[in-house]
């Protein structure tokens, strides 16, 4: 376990750091601004949808974006696992942005992958765009998974929320300053659940207020921790705007 977990007495989250402390369902779970989150007991690292080979999907079907999403979400992923050196990632779903997608992948695209995958555990959860993940890549598949008192899905469940991590809805965060109103991916927990971000370079997000999200929180406990360029930001619910 790298140097930050070990050696941090862990500060409040207001302070602004690039990493944010939170417990859930009893768990320490440590949110990294750039969107992936890291368990400190169990060596484990957690990313949601990356939909790899978005653009290339896109492109199938007329519409043109640069086709490097998925060279800059594994160089990501890359930087983050090289950071936390997990024992184990879970990637919640949604991995890949279709059933093609292993198809259309650049071969130096897959050997980083596959080197990201060496030497640790891998879970494929299973997602709505990815319900079977490519064969090949090595990993274990995975509906859900249980770990401890968490519990590991794609899509966030109506219930069973206790100790849920989950992604699929992409949370982003609006808060209203003095000057602008900022919009941002975020992390979405009340500390029973939590809703990680998507983590792909073409996913965008999708408002907490929101009727998507509508049940899924306590609104009294409901906190979104904002991504910003470097540092992870605490906002609560009552300053969250539609």
């Amino acid at each position: 376990m790298n140097g930050y977990v070990r050696n941090t007495t862990y500060r409040a989250l207001e302070d602004h750091d690039p990493v944010a402390a939170i417990v859930v369902a009893g768990t320490r779970i440590m949110c990294d601004f750039s969107g992936c989150a890291f368990l400190p007991d169990s060596d484990t690292m957690i990313v949601s949808d990356l939909h790899l080979e978005k653009g290339s999907s896109h492109a199938r079907h007329g519409r043109m974006l640069p086709p490097y999403d998925t060279r800059t979400t594994l160089a990501r992923l890359a930087s983050r696992i090289a950071y936390w050196q997990p024992q184990t990632v879970i990637s919640l779903g949604d991995s890949f942005h279709d059933r093609f997608a292993h198809e259309r992948i650049a071969g130096h695209d897959l050997e980083v992958l596959s080197s990201l995958m060496a030497g640790r555990q891998w879970v494929w959860i299973s997602g709505n765009h990815d319900p079977v993940p490519p064969e090949g890549l090595g990993g274990d598949v995975a509906a859900e998974l249980h770990l401890g008192p968490l519990i590991f899905r794609h899509e966030p469940s109506a219930k069973d929320a206790r100790g849920e991590i989950a992604g699929h809805l992409h949370p982003a965060a609006k808060v209203a300053t003095r000057a602008k109103t900022v919009r941002r991916p975020c992390f979405a927990t009340d500390g029973e659940r939590l809703i990680l971000p998507s983590f792909g370079a073409y996913t965008g997000g999708l408002n907490i207020r929101d009727r998507a999200f509508a049940g899924l929180f306590v609104e009294s406990r409901l906190s979104a921790l904002v991504l910003g360029s470097n540092r992870v930001f605490h906002i609560s619910a009552r300053n969250l705007v539609a």
